[in-house]
């Protein structure tokens, strides 16, 4: 976590990239790093905790069930702490992370490095350079263990328009269809979700919240989601 220091330092622009859904800025503050996406502020590497337990709370849960190693699909690399916490993870056989924009990719070879530990280059994770709802559409995307989505800053504040659809009954339904008998759905949130929280209780048998306290503002939320059931007509 970042320093009172570091937090008082004006951010320094270490590179701008001209991303599939607009611009992307990467800047420096202190010790710690920002990726803005349009003049929005998605993520810094001052925290981490609740990314981290979007993946280990995940995998715990789906681990309650027998299928021995799991595989993992990630949505969204961010600053990578996530795909670094899947591989401390016991019985972790692979995990396919899915990321749209080339320059994050791009930016955990040099300044993100750090934060998902060279994670890139372990030969359990296969980089998937796409958008995920192409993904979650595609007939060959396989099948996991555990599917965690952390993409924009969750279901209420999507910095991407399309990427509402991911959260929405219809995204929710594409996602399930990704899960192993055992599997679990993990989505990260900025703040409380009562609406998608519904859809979640619509959508599978057995959810799960989990607030995690920040440092400043509302706490996050990880909503955990299993044994998807047939949605109610409206």
């Amino acid at each position: 976590m970042g320093t009172a220091a570091d937090a008082r330092e004006e951010p320094v622009v270490v590179e701008r990239a001209a991303g599939l859904g607009g611009e992307l800025v990467l800047r420096r503050a202190g010790g710690d790093y920002e990726i803005i996406s349009n003049g929005v502020f998605l993520m810094d590497t001052r925290n981490g905790e609740s990314e981290r337990l979007l993946v280990r709370a995940a995998l715990e849960a789906a681990a309650r069930r027998p299928g021995g190693p799991a595989r993992v699909l990630i949505g969204g690399l961010g600053v990578g702490f996530s795909l670094a916490e899947a591989l401390t993870l016991p019985d972790v056989a692979h995990v396919t992370v899915v990321e749209r924009e080339p320059a994050v990719v791009a930016w955990h070879a040099t300044a993100l490095r750090p934060w998902s530990r060279g994670a890139l280059d372990d030969p359990r994770v296969t980089v998937e350079r796409a958008d995920l709802l192409d993904y979650v559409s595609a007939p060959d995307a396989g099948r996991f263990d555990a599917v965690c989505l952390d993409i924009d800053n969750g279901p209420d504040w999507t910095v991407t328009p399309g990427n509402a659809r991911l959260y929405a009954a219809t995204g929710l339904d594409a996602l399930a269809a990704l899960l192993t008998p055992r599997g679990v759905l993990a989505v990260w949130s900025a703040n409380a979700a009562p609406a998608f929280e519904a859809l979640l209780r619509d959508g599978f048998a057995a959810v799960e919240v989990r607030p995690v306290p920040v440092p400043r503002g509302e706490p996050d939320v990880v909503y955990l989601a299993r044994d998807p059931r047939t949605r109610a007509s409206a």
